[in-house]
């Protein structure tokens, strides 16, 4: 008996993509503008999941630059044609207008987390393709957009065959299915004589759901169910919300199982909020009399725990399963900056984020401000757990208002927390610009910042050139920082809203989640360095 509790991947883990080879199941995730692009994770009994990997490459010139936030790598698929892993997958470089503006990649691999060949560009009708490996052929599913004025976003699911060896199309793509519901994400399989297509229905919002389309060839017509295999969107009390964007596998056994997206709202002023981004979760899946696939437990709500009965037929020992690692003991390495830490727009990079300098610490090279589509010098982890707490040890010194580092809790460039060191004129004297030379204060600034802008909710005197612990913690949708001295924590401000750094929050599109990090900007001449150690995040249920 394997016993499952949704979310099996927590924390910012959506459109999961995920199939079987072997013994092992593997799953991808989005990753937006955030690297490590395309992560991978891989398990042998379905509950206990391990990082696998990532696609390196898969952004042209290993860089994301100036796409927008929620922007970048969208809805990664993952398949075996049995020789080789397949990776298709879009990047999206608008978001919010009637142009996508995106590109569609096909890259291979022997293995998931070995090299992956350069990715080459293959019809781009519109985000989230899948590819069907289907007798020895190749064919590209996809959803296709009409920009023009009075024309719909999501105008259908198209097919286009393509060359194994080029990539290049063959024959005309065919139009397989409109719906009057928005749909996406379409997945295909066939099973018993019958092709069936999933689609992820009704936005990725608390209207999101699953559902299935058949038909008898592989071009259409395609018949919809009229039941919905997957969705909590009649049932706001559900504790998994949003669900859908699903996929269907079987195991070893010849069971059935759908994995989809599924999000863990928390109760705020404004409703629920869903800070921790969407998930990765798996439902067990039976066919009707009518050869229509149906959650197992009946109905279309998602199931928190599922209980599969011998879902390996291998001998998987307790041993030789992959552990889930504590939250506790995630710690930050000293010698390579890799998962669980993540970064924006591009990799680490030695120049701005050194591990060698100064053994054990960290030391990060000031660039950009927090609102930069470009080059900021973040090193984040993802929060996965409504409950957690981070810690870290900071030593810097900087000598102007240009110049600062810290801890920063972020969503986005618009939904950001942080606890900086900086500096500020002598006390007393107002904001008019650097006017001394040596003069002012070294201070720590807590900053706020949503869609009405920056705050500053407390500036607390330090000395300069100090070893200081800086540390959040974070409760549902409320944080608050503070700073240890003497074994004792002080709070630095007030409890902070928290329920911004969430997917609900504000009037436009966002697709990432939560993260806790470290930063630091020099908006001059990149000379400021700030060296951090200590790094702690512990995130509890």
């Amino acid at each position: 008996m394997t016993e499952l509790h949704n979310p099996v991947i927590r924390g910012f883990a959506p459109d999961p993509s995920m199939i079987r080879v072997g013994d092992w199941y593997y799953v991808a995730t989005s990753s937006f503008e955030w690297f490590p692009t395309i992560p991978i994770h891989r398990s042998r009994d379905l509950a206990h999941w391990e990082y696998a990997g990532h696609v390196r490459g898969a952004a042209p010139g290993d860089s994301l630059a100036g796409v927008p936030d929620s922007g970048g790598v969208w809805a990664p698929s993952l398949s075996w044609d049995g020789e080789r892993f397949w990776m298709v997958y879009a990047i999206v470089r608008s978001v919010g207008t009637p142009y996508f503006d995106l590109d569609v990649w096909i890259t291979t691999a022997t293995d998931v987390d070995g090299a992956w060949a350069t990715p080459r560009r293959v019809a781009s009708h519109g985000f989230d393709p899948a590819l069907f490996h289907h007798q020895g052929r190749l064919w590209l599913v996809n959803m296709q957009t009409d920009h023009r004025p009075g024309g719909r976003r999501f105008d259908g699911i198209v097919l286009t065959e393509l060359d194994r060896d080029s990539l290049a199309p063959v024959g005309d793509t065919r139009l397989l299915l409109q719906h009057d519901q928005l749909i996406e994400g379409p997945k295909l399989l066939e099973r018993d004589g019958w092709f069936y297509l999933l689609l992820a229905e009704g936005g990725t919002g608390t209207a999101h759901g699953v559902r299935v389309a058949r038909s008898r060839t592989l071009t259409g017509p395609y018949e919809l169910d009229h039941l919905p295999l997957l969705t909590s969107r009649d049932d706001p009390s559900q504790p998994l919300q949003k669900a859908g964007h699903g996929e269907l596998l079987t195991t070893p056994r010849g069971d059935w199982l759908l994995s989809h997206l599924a999000a863990r709202p928390v109760k705020t002023e404004y409703g629920p909020h869903c800070t921790l981004g969407r998930e990765t979760a798996i439902q067990q899946v039976v066919w009707d009399a009518d050869e229509w696939p149906r959650l197992r437990q009946g109905g279309w709500h998602p199931a928190v725990d599922i209980h599969i009965d011998d879902t390996d037929d291998t001998d998987v020992s307790e041993a030789s399963r992959p552990q889930r690692v504590p939250p506790s003991a995630v710690e930050a390495p000293t010698e390579e900056l890799s998962w669980p830490w993540s970064t924006l727009r591009g990799h680490a990079d030695p120049s701005w984020a050194d591990t060698t300098s100064r053994p054990g610490w960290i030391r990060l090279r000031g660039r950009h401000g927090p609102e930069s589509l470009w080059e900021q010098s973040m090193l984040a982890q993802r929060l996965t757990e409504h409950h957690a707490e981070v810690e870290v040890t900071l030593q810097a010194q900087p000598h102007t208002f240009t110049q600062a580092a810290g801890l920063i809790l972020w969503y986005n460039t618009v939904s950001y927390l942080t606890l900086d060191l900086t500096w500020a004129e002598p006390d007393g004297e107002p904001q008019h610009g650097q006017q001394w030379q040596g003069g002012g204060r070294t201070v720590l600034s807590l900053l706020e910042h949503d869609a009405d802008g920056a705050r500053q909710v407390a500036v607390r005197d330090v000395e300069p050139g100090a070893l200081l612990t800086l540390g959040a913690t974070i409760d549902a949708a409320a944080a608050r920082f503070w700073i240890l001295q003497d074994g004792q924590r002080h709070p630095i401000g007030p409890e902070l809203d928290f329920s911004h750094l969430s997917d609900d929050y504000g009037s436009h599109l966002r697709f990432t989640g939560a993260f806790a990090g470290i930063h630091a900007r020099d908006l001059v001449d990149r000379t400021f360095t700030a060296d951090f150690t200590g790094w702690r995040l512990t995130c509890e249920e």
